[in-house]
């Protein structure tokens, strides 16, 4: 007489209902013995071998399921349960993240596993709170601050700790390999910046003029009807606008007959020559309580340049992992490749003074290779609208 092993699962399942884990266990193994087990009936196995305290014989069941589902949501957290019961947090969460990874491409999910995925989130982060906070007692009785070895050494640990996300180089057009993944540039390493800024009470006196009447002003993101829309919070939006003094590599002649002391400063930095590209330069305004929100610059071979002229309290930027109090008159230099964004959490408008240079980095050969390159391209077909900076 043929065995009805559909009868004999469904016999296990009851058992294991009841929490008589020998009785599931022997039904399930039966099942499995005899070449009809399937990957429900082995999860359930691993259950009732969990139950009754069999963790290897437990793996052996999961191994089967993973072998052939490897994403399989209740084999990845059965997985990590296993290896937490014996005391190794750092393994189990190996398993609990994967799980959590795979789970948004998985579909719509039953509640018990939405149940389950909260509280391995939960356990995630306690075991991630236990472990920073062992880490940073060892550090301390080692002697050893993050804020005293430096801001690499803090955004390391930030990564390591999953406070953070590695925020690398991603340029939405051109991308000139092995330079630096940089976000902030130090102001002293610049010789043209205290001229510069010495220059700002009467580039700030022209820019107070200007916003008198704010004629001149236009959104900074403005859609082009030769591209396709952009897709941004701001797009047409005055709430940040630009007032240009160089665009496409040219002055804009009304605007700079109206800033003569602001071209006059511009005239003497370092500033990229690229026919129908750059110079660019502008007044960047930002109304207070707006913020502009995280996206990537076009081309790495350039930085971004910011002389605050009127920065009042709140006003922020963040460029990868670390976050600057945007300050009047300090010139702030980064790389707008690097995700970043911009906050007025003031009470009253933020306006920089934005231009691009060249990346130090850049030889003469490489820059006036590429800049050939950059018009070569441009006589092809014109230029993206660049939308430098914040």
């Amino acid at each position: 007489m043929s065995t009805d092993f559909r009868a004999v699962g469904e016999a296990g399942v009851e058992a294991l209902r009841r929490g008589d884990a020998r009785a599931a266990r022997d039904a399930f193994d039966r099942v499995e013995n005899a070449g009809q087990g399937t990957h429900q009936l082995r999860l359930l196995l691993a259950q009732a071998c969990m139950m009754s305290g069999d963790a290897q014989a437990a793996h052996r069941a999961l191994d089967k399921v993973l072998a052939e589902e490897p994403t399989n949501l209740y084999a990845l957290v059965m997985r990590g349960d296993l290896l937490a019961g014996t005391g190794d947090d750092r393994a189990a969460v190996s398993w609990y993240q994967a799980a959590l990874a795979q789970a948004p491409r998985a579909g719509p999910l039953p509640q018990d596993l939405v149940e389950t995925l909260r509280r391995v989130e939960a356990e995630v982060a306690r075991t991630g709170g236990a472990f920073a906070a062992q880490v940073e007692a060892s550090l301390n009785a080692a002697g050893i601050s993050a804020e005293a070895a430096g801001r690499r050494f803090t955004e390391a640990l930030d990564l390591m700790m999953g406070r953070a996300e590695v925020q690398l180089q991603q340029p939405t057009n051109f991308y000139y390999p092995q330079l630096p993944q940089r976000p902030f540039f130090a102001r002293e390493d610049f010789a043209w910046v205290a001229k510069l800024e010495a220059a700002a009470p009467a580039i700030r006196a022209e820019l107070e003029t200007m916003l008198a009447s704010e004629a001149g002003l236009v959104p900074y993101v403005a859609a082009d009807p030769d591209r396709p829309a952009k897709r941004h919070l701001l797009l047409d939006d005055p709430r940040w606008s630009a007032f240009h003094l160089y665009r496409g590599g040219a002055p804009v002649p009304e605007n700079a007959a109206r800033c003569p002391a602001t071209m006059a400063a511009l005239a003497e930095l370092p500033l990229p020559l690229i026919r129908g590209r750059a110079p660019i330069a502008m007044f960047s305004v930002l109304r207070a309580g707006t913020h502009i929100p995280p996206h990537n610059g076009m081309i790495n071979t350039r930085l971004i340049c910011h002389l605050p002229i009127i920065a009042p309290q709140g006003c922020r930027l963040r460029v990868g992992n670390e976050i600057r109090a945007v300050e009047s008159g300090r010139t702030m230099i980064f790389d707008d490749t690097i995700e970043h964004e911009a906050w007025n959490d003031g009470d009253a408008t933020r306006v920089v003074l934005l231009f691009e240079i060249w990346r130090p980095e850049l030889d003469d050969s490489e820059k006036a290779a590429l800049t050939a390159l950059f018009q070569a391209i441009d006589a092809y077909a014109p230029a993206q609208a660049d939308q430098a900076g914040a």
